[in-house]
């Protein structure tokens, strides 16, 4: 996985958790919400580059 992908994937795994964590403390629902899709983003892109490095290979 390059280098940029994984810390991007990292990264907006790292900003969902934080976000689902704000919105179930505050009892927001929407925000729960964006931080789980922020979360899964983030894994989809980490899954398509090892998918991508797997193929190199």
């Amino acid at each position: 996985m390059s280098g940029t992908e994984k810390s991007k994937a990292q990264v907006e795994q790292t900003k969902g958790k934080a976000k689902e964590a704000i919105g179930r403390t505050v009892g927001n629902e929407r925000m729960t919400a964006e931080g789980h899709a922020d979360q899964a983003k983030g894994k989809a892109r980490e899954t398509k580059e090892d998918v991508k490095d797997d193929l190199r290979h």
